[in-house]
């Protein structure tokens, strides 16, 4: 998926269309496994989660989490992202279970792919050192900075970390008349301190993220908003991943049971990439990587 799209400053027009095209020329650097992910990277969920929302466990065994990243990497994703926790409510996962579920696998990813970008979601600091020891190249911090000290796990490992905004909730939880006066000023404020925060304690400044996390501490009227104004959060300069695949303001949106959210992810995705995101979070790689592909197409005409 990597690539650039045609310069359009000689072009007069200076709409949100023609800003978005402009900032996808000059992308601000991200580079993670020695790798320069370019203008758009892939990252595919694998969950090695019994309870997880959209397959239900299916990749909850080592070997089926196993091959389900080797399809990710066969269908060109760029990056794999392991998780080992359910993010909504469910049964505890202590810090021992969650390392049984992830360092093995992560350890196995980098064997067997060398080359592929391998992210952990995790929000504890203590699985982040393992899982950095083990091979992984980021950190993924779904729930907006909770242990403090996962930054400082990033940084002593070299590894990089995803910056998020999760409203204050305690990982696990689910808002509950969650309200802002301004949605997207309050995401700005907090993972661009977050991001400047991290690189302060030594992550590198290229291997830093940014996630306004749809649906985490917020309604469906407030990931709507995030989406509009995506190109708000692409103007920090910081990396943009977005990670709305199958998510339920999408299917409170459309009315859509999670395993029929397909089309409107495929739509969310395609904004989000014209507004700027770098990364995809996603379910279905192969769909995610057409997508990208005729936004790509429509930026260079």
């Amino acid at each position: 998926m990597d690539g650039t799209l045609d310069d359009p400053a000689d072009d007069p027009a200076d709409g949100p269309a023609d800003q978005a095209a402009e900032q996808a020329v000059a992308p601000p650097p991200l580079r993670l496994n020695g790798r320069d992910l370019g203008r758009f990277a892939i990252m595919a969920v694998v969950n090695r989660t019994p309870d997880s929302f959209f397959d239900r466990g299916a990749t909850y065994g080592f070997d089926a989490a196993l091959a389900a990243v080797d399809r990710a990497v066969a269908e060109g994703a760029d990056i794999v992202d392991i998780g080992g926790v359910k993010a909504g409510p469910g049964d505890e996962v202590d810090v021992a279970e969650e390392l049984r579920r992830v360092v093995d696998l992560v350890a196995a990813v980098r064997d067997r792919h060398p080359g592929v970008v391998i992210s952990v979601d995790t929000w504890r600091a203590e699985v982040g050192a393992a899982v950095a020891e083990a091979g992984a190249d980021l950190l993924n911090d779904t729930w907006g900075g909770p242990d403090p000290e996962l930054a400082a796990v990033a940084a002593a490992h070299g590894v990089g970390l995803v910056c998020a905004h999760a409203g204050g909730l305690a990982p696990r939880t689910r808002p509950h008349r969650t309200g802002y006066p301004d949605v997207v000023a309050d995401v700005l404020a907090h993972v661009v301190a977050e991001a400047e925060r991290a690189v302060a304690l030594g992550v590198p400044r290229e291997a830093v993220l940014i996630d306004p996390a749809h649906d985490f501490g917020k309604n469906t009227r407030h990931s709507l908003e995030i989406t509009r104004r995506l190109g708000e959060l692409a103007a920090t300069g910081w990396p943009v991943l977005v990670a709305v695949s199958n998510k339920d303001f999408i299917g409170e949106t459309l009315g859509r049971a999670v395993d029929k959210r397909g089309v409107g992810t495929t739509a969310v995705l395609g904004v989000s990439a014209w507004l700027g995101a770098r990364v995809f979070r996603v379910h279905d790689v192969a769909g995610a990587r057409r997508a990208l592909a005729a936004v790509r197409a429509l930026g260079a005409g």
